[in-house]
């Protein structure tokens, strides 16, 4: 995890562990590109074979039911990358073209109970959604939900301690997944304005009902940075904070907030401060919410639907001892996969099985 250098009493002290890299430090390297061994193919592939066939309640499925053993040391190497390193780790290897969908989705949410603990991420209890483009939609429309639409997606954070990205079926053009680190940009910030740095630290509102139009309020607060103990983590993404000025109850923004909020985007998009990979199939990203940032560029489709783009997506809860301030990102709001919110009775269209949670859902 991002621990931070001593500084002047008075002074926000910049990052300076590895989280805290640029694009052009990395894209000249391949460290961040794991690949699989054909003995851990093989086992992974026998282990989601297993899986498909037992058929177990996703809510309660355990990793110890599914052990790793050719693949044990890589989950733990990737581990220590996500919250320790860089932030990231591209995994690269399984052969999804030879596999059925199902298939895929049983060896990815394996490989996500040993990396965390699965989360719902939405309303209905999904416990892996699709990036699957069923609208046309833009994201200036406010009923367009950021997994269903090809048109491009900004710098943010999702909900939850890591967000993994597993691509069955690249684009047929486009939707490069860019990633910036949070670090970088904080520094940077520190750097140039010293005078806003700190309002990243207060809280902001959050528009929950545009990330998820059956959420149970309009908006959750949390600030950007937290610090707690020298520990640095980030959670970001300014659209969501600029839409919740739509709700009146939402108090307005200072002129500071939106002026470290321009900041903050315009160093992301500066040349040098990303990096962009194209997923290939098979590819998992494994991504700490509280260290990078990941944004998306536009893409076009094939014209059939079994050729369109279509990525797997899980969040995971992970305890790594990382310490934050209360209610930070969503972790006050998020669901555990075991039970909805509130002890409620489950969503009519819940799905729970491998079968049934690999198919999208026809949502615009």
């Amino acid at each position: 995890m991002s621990t931070l250098a001593p500084a002047a009493t008075h002074a926000l002290p910049p990052v300076t562990t590895a989280a805290a890299w640029t694009g052009d430090q990395l894209v000249r390297s391949g460290e961040w590109i794991y690949h699989l061994s054909e003995g851990q193919v093989a086992e992974l592939e026998a282990l989601g074979t297993r899986f498909v066939g037992d058929d177990p309640d996703l809510r309660t499925v355990r990793a110890g039911d599914y052990p790793l053993s050719a693949c044990a040391d890589a989950v733990a190497e990737w581990g220590r990358d996500v919250d320790y390193g860089r932030g990231f780790v591209l995994v690269r290897g399984l052969r999804t073209h030879l596999y059925s969908d199902v298939l895929s989705a049983a060896i990815y949410y394996i490989l996500g109970l040993h990396m965390g603990d699965p989360i719902r991420q939405n309303e209905m209890g999904d416990l892996i959604d699709h990036v699957y483009a069923t609208s046309d939609k833009t994201m200036d429309d406010p009923s367009a939900l950021s997994s269903k639409v090809r048109d491009k997606l900004v710098y943010h954070s999702d909900s939850s301690d890591i967000v993994a990205l597993m691509c069955l079926r690249p684009a047929m053009e486009g939707g490069t997944s860019c990633l910036v680190s949070g670090a970088a940009i904080y520094n940077e910030i520190l750097r140039r304005r010293p005078d806003l740095a700190p309002l990243l630290l207060q809280p902001f509102h959050w528009d929950w009902r545009r990330q998820d139009h059956e959420a149970p309020a309009n908006t959750y607060t949390s600030p950007i940075v937290s610090l707690v103990d020298g520990v640095f983590s980030m959670y970001a993404g300014s659209l969501y904070i600029l839409t919740a000025q739509d709700y009146p109850e939402v108090p307005r923004l200072s002129a500071g907030q939106v002026e470290v909020l321009n900041l903050f985007d315009e160093i992301t998009y500066e040349p040098g401060v990303a990096i962009a990979m194209d997923f290939r199939p098979g590819d998992i990203q494994w991504l700490s919410n509280y260290a990078a940032l990941h944004a998306r560029t536009t893409f076009h489709d094939y014209p059939e639907p079994q050729r369109r783009r279509h990525l797997l997506r899980l969040w995971l809860s992970r305890d790594a001892g990382r310490p934050v301030v209360p209610g930070f990102g969503k972790n006050g709001v998020v669901q555990h996969r075991a039970a909805p919110r509130g002890g409620k009775a489950e969503h009519a269209d819940g799905r729970f099985d491998i079968r049934s949670i690999a198919i999208p859902r026809l949502l615009g």
